[in-house]
């Protein structure tokens, strides 16, 4: 069995994984020794109560995964978003400020311009 799901990386990119879910089930011999392990209960009933745990396990994993993906992304979007907020701000509050100054500037050449015609 198979699972495939997206994964959270911090560079801001979210490969998709697929990974296997089963175990190794045959026993590993060391330099040619057989070794002979005694289970209680027999391992048939290990396995059948093992096995699906490991498969919800490794499902659960995979959606953890792909939330925290998802989270990732959503945070990465606000903080760009924040980011040009600011810079338009920066450029409405700039605009602002030289349509008043002009408006400032117009005013009083119209108040000296009145003065001089006095």
């Amino acid at each position: 069995m198979f699972v495939v799901s997206s994964a959270f990386r911090i560079s801001g990119r979210y490969p998709s994984n697929c990974t296997s879910t089963t175990a190794p089930i045959e026993p590993v011999a060391a330099a040619g020794v057989q070794q002979q392990y005694e289970y209680e209960p027999d391992e048939g009933e290990i396995l059948t109560a093992l096995l699906p745990r490991n498969v919800s396990v490794q499902i659960f994993r995979a959606l953890l995964e792909n939330v925290a993906g998802e989270f990732g992304a959503k945070m990465s979007a606000m903080d760009s978003a924040t980011r040009n907020a600011g810079d338009v701000i920066g450029k409405l509050t700039l605009q602002y400020n030289r349509t008043r100054q002009a408006m400032i500037t117009k005013e009083l050449i119209e108040i000296i311009s009145g003065a001089e015609a006095l």
